[in-house]
């Protein structure tokens, strides 16, 4: 398997020479009643061709950086944060804690912890999270036997099927049918059955590749990284060994960074905030926890070094996969392509209406990886033309939201995804090789609902 950039490279080269190729077209774009800007499903029209040029190929990593420019500085800032919050002591003193009381019941952490994230996500539909829960449940996971790639299963695996599903999701559900104009919250209870089932069948499949590790560390997909040896000496030990006890400065932090979270989570709740907001939360959390927890200015400051450093090429990787979509777009060929999308859909077989709309934007996440940003570009298409294809709006959100939220964590270009990977230390080629059966499986799932959704005529 190529490295990482090499591959996004070569995506970022094929999407420049298409420029060349497909016909630049544009849809006007208006404003919806929230603020959000669509495009006009009606107004699509071809324009005179503007393909990418040798500058403009040139400039794309620096414009995906500058694109990407609020996740790339999230995971900087959560790296850094994080390797401050483990240098006051009070990470190995809580996992050493957690290790001791799940001993010899371990394989329990993980429904429980792949179950409340997909509750969150499913609720408030912030799969970016994920980059705040690997950090936190990384020690966690490797003391108890499993490995980093268990880590960042538990925390991508779950909150995709929490967002997937959308049952109450504001940034999918809620939008899509906003555009669709299908009454907000319509549909629950088949989105909560398709919830279960893409959670349960991830939690089977996540566990049944964590039981056996604590066994033999050689059955891991990571059993031959020299990082992941490196992170077991770090956070495995004896539970025959003294435990260790929080000092009275590391329990005061410990609190401190409980309320931080608490912040958070009402800042995200109840005031709309993002990852800028966040960001900007968890410097000032690095800096009071570390203060608390008794380290001096200049440690706290080399502690947000060092984690810099180690989220380095995640946060490189990041604008570098928005590269990709920033090629089609100066081309002018991205509307092109969502108005092919909707001529390729319905062309499909009135039987296959539904899946085809799910495995086109299956396919389209690839350069739009955004939930909301797919929403706004295809769904003033495909709700439309579900009326002319014998498919209700209600299925064609559903296809929708199962075309963007299943291949979130496959896809490359996913930013917030490729981060996430990077903050645990595990390459894109090895999750693949992990994730790839179970997006199998999911796939298969989904078109089974979508089939249902179709032939029942589904309306919520």
């Amino acid at each position: 398997m190529p490295d990482i950039y090499v591959i996004l490279f070569v995506f970022t080269a094929i999407a420049a020479i298409a420029t060349h190729f497909i016909p630049a077209g544009e849809f006007d774009r208006v404003e919806l009643p929230n603020g959000r800007v669509a495009i006009d499903a009606e107004s699509f029209r071809y324009v005179e061709a503007d393909p990418v040029g040798l500058t403009q190929f040139m400039m794309a990593v620096p414009n995906g950086l500058v694109d990407a420019s609020v996740v790339v500085f999230f995971t900087f800032i959560i790296g850094g944060m994080f390797m401050v919050i483990r240098r006051t002591g009070v990470i190995e003193v809580a996992v050493d804690k957690l290790t001791r009381r799940f001993a010899g019941r371990s394989v329990l952490v993980i429904p429980v912890l792949m179950t409340v994230f997909a509750v969150v996500a499913t609720l408030i539909g912030t799969q970016e999270l994920s980059l705040v829960y690997v950090p936190v449940i990384l020690p966690l996971m490797i003391a108890l036997g499993f490995d980093s790639m268990t880590a960042v299963a538990v925390a991508l695996v779950a909150t995709t099927s929490g967002f997937t599903a959308g049952v109450l999701n504001p940034i999918n559900t809620g939008l899509g049918q906003t555009i669709a104009q299908v009454p907000l919250w319509s549909g629950l209870g088949l989105r909560a059955v398709l919830f279960v089932c893409l959670l349960a069948v991830g939690i089977l499949y996540t566990v049944r590749y964590a039981a056996r590790l604590p066994d033999d560390s050689g059955k891991s997909l990571l059993s031959d990284d020299p990082a992941e040896a490196d992170k077991r000496k770090r956070y495995r030990h004896a539970t025959s060994d003294a435990p260790l006890q929080f000092s009275s400065r590391q329990m005061a932090a410990g609190i401190v960074a409980l309320l931080f979270f608490a912040v958070m989570v009402w800042g995200v709740l109840s005031q709309g905030w993002f990852m800028l907001e966040m960001s900007g939360l968890f410097v000032i959390m690095g800096v009071v926890v570390g203060l608390v927890a008794g380290l001096k200015p200049g440690e706290i400051c080399d502690g947000f070094n060092e984690g810099f450093r180690d989220v380095l090429v995640g946060a490189m990787i990041v604008g570098i996969a928005r590269a990709v979509a920033v090629m089609l777009e100066q081309g002018q060929v991205m509307d092109t392509m969502v108005n092919g999308l909707g001529t390729l859909v319905g062309g499909f077989p009135e039987v296959l209406s539904a899946v085809g709309m799910f495995i086109s934007q299956l396919g389209f996440n690839f350069v739009i990886p955004s939930g909301s940003g797919q929403a706004l570009v295809t769904m003033p298409i495909m709700a439309p033309l579900s009326d002319l294809i014998g498919v209700t709006r209600q299925t064609s959100i559903l296809a929708y939201q199962l075309g963007d939220g299943l291949s979130n964590i496959i896809f490359p270009t996913s930013g917030y995804f490729m981060a996430t990977l990077a903050l645990a230390g595990v390459s894109w080629d090895r999750w693949v090789r992990f994730f790839l059966p179970l997006f199998g499986i999911w796939v298969a799932i989904a078109a089974g609902f979508m089939i249902f959704a179709q032939s029942t005529q589904w309306t919520g």
